[in-house]
């Protein structure tokens, strides 16, 4: 079955599925959408608070404000990842 789930999640053992292959490109899968999302909402949100006039090229202030968003966009995530991967970890521990 040329194409199919055997193909592209089964790998080479002989047309089975293997559970434990398939949970981590799931995984991958997810991970890849989440980044792609972070990347759009961080875009779209230092795009409307940076730049007034779209036009053919930013400005160095225009240039300023978006690494400066970014940034912080990306830091205040990252805060918020480790504080829910932390608390995600305390209540495994505690089951």
């Amino acid at each position: 079955m040329e194409g199919g789930f055997g193909s592209d999640f089964g790998g080479s053992s002989g047309g089975k599925l293997d559970p434990g292959l398939i949970m981590e490109q799931v995984k991958v899968q997810i991970a890849v959408a989440n980044a792609q999302e972070l990347l759009q909402r961080m875009t779209d949100k230092c795009f409307r608070k940076c730049i007034g006039k779209p036009g053919g090229s930013l400005d160095n202030s225009e240039q300023k404000c978006i690494a400066m968003c970014m940034d912080r966009y990306m830091d205040a995530w990252n805060t918020v990842s480790r504080a829910y991967n932390s608390r995600l970890q305390r209540e495994r521990a505690n089951m």
